[in-house]
Protein backbone atom coordinates (compact mmCIF):
# COMPACT_ATOMS: atom_id res chain seq x y z
CA UNK A 1 0.00 0.00 0.00
CA UNK A 2 2.80 2.18 1.01
CA UNK A 3 4.30 1.35 -2.67
CA UNK A 4 1.50 2.69 -4.35
CA UNK A 5 0.81 6.36 -2.56
CA UNK A 6 4.67 6.70 -2.91
CA UNK A 7 3.96 5.95 -6.80
CA UNK A 8 0.74 8.02 -6.17
CA UNK A 9 2.73 10.99 -5.35
CA UNK A 10 5.47 11.06 -7.73
CA UNK A 11 3.20 10.58 -10.31
CA UNK A 12 1.06 14.00 -8.94
CA UNK A 13 4.20 15.51 -8.50
CA UNK A 14 5.11 14.81 -12.43
CA UNK A 15 1.93 16.05 -13.30
CA UNK A 16 2.16 19.23 -11.40
CA UNK A 17 5.69 19.70 -12.22
CA UNK A 18 4.62 18.95 -16.36
CA UNK A 19 1.87 21.54 -15.75
CA UNK A 20 4.33 24.34 -14.05
CA UNK A 21 6.52 23.92 -17.31
CA UNK A 22 3.17 24.25 -19.79
CA UNK A 23 2.49 27.69 -18.08
CA UNK A 24 5.60 28.95 -17.95
CA UNK A 25 6.18 28.20 -21.52
CA UNK A 26 2.80 30.01 -21.99
CA UNK A 27 4.58 32.70 -20.13
CA UNK A 28 7.53 33.28 -21.98
CA UNK A 29 7.67 36.17 -24.39
CA UNK A 30 7.71 35.59 -28.25
CA UNK A 31 10.05 38.04 -30.42
CA UNK A 32 9.41 38.04 -33.94
CA UNK A 33 12.74 39.44 -35.56
CA UNK A 34 12.04 40.53 -39.28
CA UNK A 35 15.18 41.59 -41.49
CA UNK A 36 14.68 43.03 -44.90
CA UNK A 37 18.02 41.07 -46.66
CA UNK A 38 20.83 39.76 -45.90
CA UNK A 39 23.53 42.59 -44.98
CA UNK A 40 26.51 42.97 -42.60
CA UNK A 41 25.74 46.21 -41.77
CA UNK A 42 22.12 44.91 -40.78
CA UNK A 43 23.80 42.26 -38.53
CA UNK A 44 25.42 45.01 -36.17
CA UNK A 45 21.82 46.16 -35.86
CA UNK A 46 20.10 42.65 -34.87
CA UNK A 47 23.19 41.59 -32.94
CA UNK A 48 22.87 44.77 -30.70
CA UNK A 49 19.62 44.36 -30.33
CA UNK A 50 19.49 40.77 -28.61
CA UNK A 51 22.56 41.52 -27.22
CA UNK A 52 20.41 44.38 -25.04
CA UNK A 53 17.50 41.70 -24.35
CA UNK A 54 20.19 39.07 -23.08
CA UNK A 55 21.66 41.83 -20.54
CA UNK A 56 18.15 42.00 -19.59
CA UNK A 57 17.78 38.63 -18.98
CA UNK A 58 15.60 37.64 -22.04
CA UNK A 59 17.41 35.32 -24.46
CA UNK A 60 16.74 32.08 -25.76
CA UNK A 61 19.76 30.35 -24.53
CA UNK A 62 17.94 31.23 -20.57
CA UNK A 63 13.92 29.85 -22.60
CA UNK A 64 13.52 33.10 -21.46
CA UNK A 65 11.68 34.31 -24.55
CA UNK A 66 10.67 32.41 -28.03
CA UNK A 67 12.35 34.32 -30.56
CA UNK A 68 11.64 34.05 -34.34
CA UNK A 69 13.57 35.09 -37.01
CA UNK A 70 12.85 35.55 -40.61
CA UNK A 71 14.75 37.06 -43.64
CA UNK A 72 13.38 38.48 -46.75
CA UNK A 73 16.09 38.46 -48.61
CA UNK A 74 15.58 41.84 -50.46
CA UNK A 75 11.84 40.12 -51.15
CA UNK A 76 8.72 42.53 -51.09
CA UNK A 77 6.38 39.89 -50.85
CA UNK A 78 8.19 37.14 -48.69
CA UNK A 79 8.32 39.77 -46.57
CA UNK A 80 5.21 40.77 -46.24
CA UNK A 81 4.45 36.84 -45.87
CA UNK A 82 7.11 36.77 -42.84
CA UNK A 83 5.21 39.59 -40.98
CA UNK A 84 1.74 38.04 -41.50
CA UNK A 85 3.14 34.96 -40.01
CA UNK A 86 4.37 36.67 -36.88
CA UNK A 87 0.97 38.32 -36.39
CA UNK A 88 -0.37 34.97 -36.73
CA UNK A 89 1.77 33.55 -34.18
CA UNK A 90 0.48 36.09 -31.49
CA UNK A 91 4.23 37.46 -30.66
CA UNK A 92 4.76 39.95 -28.20
CA UNK A 93 6.44 42.19 -30.05
CA UNK A 94 7.93 42.81 -33.68
CA UNK A 95 11.58 44.11 -34.02
CA UNK A 96 12.37 45.46 -37.55
CA UNK A 97 15.39 46.20 -39.16
CA UNK A 98 15.54 48.79 -41.43
CA UNK A 99 12.66 50.77 -43.46
CA UNK A 100 10.65 48.53 -45.39
CA UNK A 101 10.40 46.22 -42.75
CA UNK A 102 9.18 48.53 -40.49
CA UNK A 103 6.80 49.87 -42.84
CA UNK A 104 5.24 46.47 -43.64
CA UNK A 105 4.91 45.58 -40.03
CA UNK A 106 2.81 48.64 -39.86
CA UNK A 107 0.74 48.06 -42.32
CA UNK A 108 -0.46 44.70 -41.31
CA UNK A 109 -1.04 45.41 -37.81
CA UNK A 110 -1.81 48.31 -34.95
CA UNK A 111 -1.95 45.87 -31.93
CA UNK A 112 1.45 44.41 -31.51
CA UNK A 113 4.01 46.80 -30.31
CA UNK A 114 6.95 47.17 -33.30
CA UNK A 115 10.56 48.32 -32.36
CA UNK A 116 12.11 49.60 -35.41
CA UNK A 117 16.19 50.11 -36.01
CA UNK A 118 17.84 51.37 -38.86
CA UNK A 119 15.60 53.46 -39.97
CA UNK A 120 14.34 57.00 -40.67
CA UNK A 121 12.09 58.97 -38.46
CA UNK A 122 8.04 58.12 -39.38
CA UNK A 123 7.39 61.28 -41.31
CA UNK A 124 10.24 60.50 -43.87
CA UNK A 125 8.97 57.04 -43.89
CA UNK A 126 4.87 58.77 -44.59
CA UNK A 127 3.53 57.28 -41.58
CA UNK A 128 0.42 58.49 -39.63
CA UNK A 129 -0.28 61.34 -41.79
CA UNK A 130 -0.01 64.49 -40.35
CA UNK A 131 1.16 63.02 -36.78
CA UNK A 132 4.63 63.51 -37.24
CA UNK A 133 4.73 61.07 -34.14
CA UNK A 134 3.17 57.99 -36.63
CA UNK A 135 1.14 55.20 -35.72
CA UNK A 136 0.56 54.30 -32.31
CA UNK A 137 2.13 50.91 -31.78
CA UNK A 138 5.80 52.36 -33.26
CA UNK A 139 8.56 52.52 -30.67
CA UNK A 140 12.18 51.69 -31.21
CA UNK A 141 15.21 53.98 -32.49
CA UNK A 142 14.80 56.13 -35.70
CA UNK A 143 16.87 58.96 -37.06
CA UNK A 144 16.93 62.21 -39.26
CA UNK A 145 19.42 63.18 -42.27
CA UNK A 146 21.26 66.03 -40.59
CA UNK A 147 23.97 64.09 -40.02
CA UNK A 148 24.73 63.14 -43.66
CA UNK A 149 25.55 66.77 -44.57
CA UNK A 150 29.06 66.96 -42.14
CA UNK A 151 30.12 63.50 -44.33
CA UNK A 152 29.29 65.00 -47.21
CA UNK A 153 30.87 67.95 -46.64
CA UNK A 154 34.15 65.89 -45.70
CA UNK A 155 34.55 65.00 -49.16
CA UNK A 156 35.50 68.47 -50.62
CA UNK A 157 38.06 68.87 -47.98
CA UNK A 158 40.00 65.60 -48.60
CA UNK A 159 39.22 65.13 -52.55
CA UNK A 160 40.85 67.40 -55.14
CA UNK A 161 38.66 67.55 -57.87
CA UNK A 162 40.02 66.17 -61.68
CA UNK A 163 38.25 69.25 -63.26
CA UNK A 164 37.41 72.73 -62.63
CA UNK A 165 34.41 71.36 -60.10
CA UNK A 166 34.47 68.44 -57.97
CA UNK A 167 32.25 66.03 -59.14
CA UNK A 168 30.81 63.19 -56.74
CA UNK A 169 28.53 60.09 -58.00
CA UNK A 170 25.27 59.32 -56.16
CA UNK A 171 22.69 56.14 -57.37
CA UNK A 172 19.11 56.54 -55.30
CA UNK A 173 16.60 54.80 -54.34
CA UNK A 174 12.96 56.10 -56.08
CA UNK A 175 10.76 53.77 -53.92
CA UNK A 176 12.28 54.69 -50.29
CA UNK A 177 11.41 57.96 -49.15
CA UNK A 178 14.60 58.29 -47.03
CA UNK A 179 17.12 57.75 -49.87
CA UNK A 180 14.91 60.21 -52.26
CA UNK A 181 14.91 62.58 -49.06
CA UNK A 182 18.76 62.53 -48.89
CA UNK A 183 19.16 63.19 -52.54
CA UNK A 184 17.43 65.95 -52.30
CA UNK A 185 19.23 67.08 -49.60
CA UNK A 186 22.51 66.46 -50.75
CA UNK A 187 21.19 68.19 -54.00
CA UNK A 188 20.51 71.50 -52.24
CA UNK A 189 23.73 71.29 -50.25
CA UNK A 190 25.98 70.03 -53.37
CA UNK A 191 25.00 73.61 -54.61
CA UNK A 192 25.78 75.27 -51.44
CA UNK A 193 29.43 73.82 -51.42
CA UNK A 194 30.15 74.24 -54.96
CA UNK A 195 30.40 70.73 -56.00
CA UNK A 196 27.88 68.94 -58.20
CA UNK A 197 26.16 66.10 -57.55
CA UNK A 198 25.97 63.30 -60.36
CA UNK A 199 22.75 61.07 -59.63
CA UNK A 200 21.48 57.71 -60.85
CA UNK A 201 18.63 56.23 -59.36
CA UNK A 202 18.75 52.15 -59.14
CA UNK A 203 15.75 50.30 -57.65
CA UNK A 204 16.99 46.57 -57.56
CA UNK A 205 20.22 45.24 -55.71
CA UNK A 206 20.90 43.73 -59.11
CA UNK A 207 20.88 46.60 -61.34
CA UNK A 208 23.27 48.06 -58.92
CA UNK A 209 26.54 47.10 -60.67
CA UNK A 210 25.12 48.10 -64.20
CA UNK A 211 24.01 51.38 -62.72
CA UNK A 212 27.49 51.93 -60.97
CA UNK A 213 29.29 51.37 -63.79
CA UNK A 214 27.49 54.01 -66.16
CA UNK A 215 28.16 56.45 -62.91
CA UNK A 216 31.85 55.94 -62.84
CA UNK A 217 31.89 56.91 -66.93
CA UNK A 218 30.86 60.31 -66.18
CA UNK A 219 34.44 61.14 -64.74
CA UNK A 220 33.47 61.59 -61.23
CA UNK A 221 36.08 62.41 -58.15
CA UNK A 222 34.33 60.50 -55.22
CA UNK A 223 31.19 58.72 -54.98
CA UNK A 224 28.81 59.04 -51.85
CA UNK A 225 27.05 55.92 -50.42
CA UNK A 226 23.88 56.80 -49.88
CA UNK A 227 21.71 56.00 -46.11
CA UNK A 228 19.70 53.28 -48.62
CA UNK A 229 18.55 49.39 -48.51
CA UNK A 230 20.10 48.31 -52.33
CA UNK A 231 23.07 50.51 -51.59
CA UNK A 232 23.68 48.19 -48.32
CA UNK A 233 22.53 45.10 -49.86
CA UNK A 234 25.19 45.84 -52.80
CA UNK A 235 27.85 47.55 -51.10
CA UNK A 236 30.70 44.93 -52.32
CA UNK A 237 29.86 45.32 -55.83
CA UNK A 238 29.91 49.30 -55.81
CA UNK A 239 32.88 49.53 -53.66
CA UNK A 240 35.21 47.18 -55.73
CA UNK A 241 34.23 49.10 -58.93
CA UNK A 242 34.77 52.37 -57.39
CA UNK A 243 38.06 50.85 -56.24
CA UNK A 244 39.04 49.68 -60.16
CA UNK A 245 38.32 53.08 -61.17
CA UNK A 246 40.15 54.78 -58.66
CA UNK A 247 37.29 56.55 -57.30
CA UNK A 248 37.28 57.03 -53.06
CA UNK A 249 33.63 56.34 -51.27
CA UNK A 250 32.39 58.09 -48.63
CA UNK A 251 29.06 57.63 -46.56
CA UNK A 252 27.29 58.82 -43.72
CA UNK A 253 27.03 55.12 -42.33
CA UNK A 254 30.05 53.93 -40.10
CA UNK A 255 28.71 50.44 -40.81
CA UNK A 256 29.75 51.15 -44.80
CA UNK A 257 33.53 52.47 -43.39
CA UNK A 258 34.14 48.78 -42.31
CA UNK A 259 32.87 47.54 -45.53
CA UNK A 260 35.53 49.32 -47.39
CA UNK A 261 34.38 53.23 -47.57
CA UNK A 262 36.99 55.80 -46.83
CA UNK A 263 35.01 57.79 -44.05
CA UNK A 264 31.84 58.70 -42.62
CA UNK A 265 30.10 60.53 -39.54
CA UNK A 266 27.32 58.55 -38.60
CA UNK A 267 25.40 56.55 -36.51
CA UNK A 268 26.94 53.17 -34.44
CA UNK A 269 25.20 50.37 -36.20
CA UNK A 270 25.37 48.00 -33.13
CA UNK A 271 24.68 50.85 -30.43
CA UNK A 272 21.40 51.36 -32.73
CA UNK A 273 20.01 48.47 -32.43
CA UNK A 274 21.18 47.88 -28.56
CA UNK A 275 19.36 51.23 -28.25
CA UNK A 276 16.05 50.01 -29.53
CA UNK A 277 16.79 46.52 -27.71
CA UNK A 278 16.93 48.35 -24.13
CA UNK A 279 13.29 49.83 -25.33
CA UNK A 280 12.06 46.48 -25.62
CA UNK A 281 13.65 44.88 -22.79
CA UNK A 282 11.81 47.35 -20.69
CA UNK A 283 8.16 46.13 -22.12
CA UNK A 284 8.91 42.82 -21.64
CA UNK A 285 10.01 43.42 -18.23
CA UNK A 286 6.95 45.60 -17.15
CA UNK A 287 4.79 44.21 -19.83
CA UNK A 288 3.68 47.95 -20.40
CA UNK A 289 4.31 50.46 -23.04
CA UNK A 290 3.49 53.04 -20.57
CA UNK A 291 6.23 56.00 -21.08
CA UNK A 292 7.46 54.28 -23.83
CA UNK A 293 7.64 55.85 -27.52
CA UNK A 294 10.15 55.86 -30.24
CA UNK A 295 13.64 57.79 -29.87
CA UNK A 296 15.88 59.43 -32.28
CA UNK A 297 19.60 57.61 -32.13
CA UNK A 298 22.00 58.56 -29.32
CA UNK A 299 25.00 57.45 -30.39
CA UNK A 300 26.90 58.62 -33.14
CA UNK A 301 30.97 58.59 -34.57
CA UNK A 302 33.04 60.52 -36.80
CA UNK A 303 35.15 56.99 -38.37
CA UNK A 304 37.91 55.90 -40.93
CA UNK A 305 38.97 52.83 -42.63
CA UNK A 306 42.62 53.34 -42.41
CA UNK A 307 43.12 50.70 -45.39
CA UNK A 308 41.19 52.93 -47.80
CA UNK A 309 42.21 56.05 -46.88
CA UNK A 310 45.95 54.84 -47.77
CA UNK A 311 45.00 53.41 -50.85
CA UNK A 312 43.30 56.98 -52.16
CA UNK A 313 46.27 58.68 -50.23
CA UNK A 314 44.07 60.46 -47.83
CA UNK A 315 44.91 61.74 -44.18
CA UNK A 316 41.56 62.29 -42.27
CA UNK A 317 40.75 64.26 -39.09
CA UNK A 318 42.35 63.40 -36.10
CA UNK A 319 38.99 62.86 -34.08
CA UNK A 320 37.87 60.12 -36.58
CA UNK A 321 38.17 57.29 -35.42
CA UNK A 322 39.88 53.89 -37.17
CA UNK A 323 38.23 50.75 -38.14
CA UNK A 324 39.71 47.50 -38.48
Amino acid sequence: MKNWKTITHLCLAALFALLAGCQNARDVPTVGFVDGFEDSTLEQAKTGFLAALKEAGFSEEAHTINLIYRNAQGDIPTLTQIVRYNISQKVTLLATNATLPTITALQNTSDIPVFMMVAPTPDMMKLGGNNTDGPANLYGVADNQEYIDTSFALISTLVKPRGAQLRIGLLYNQSEPQSVEAYTRLQRLAGALGVELVARSVSATADAQLVAAALLNENIDAFFANPDNVVFGAFETIIKACNDAQVPVFTSEAGLVSRGAVAAYGADIYQWGYQAGRQAAQFLKTKSLDGLKWEMVKVRKHVFNPESAKRFGITVPGNYQALQ
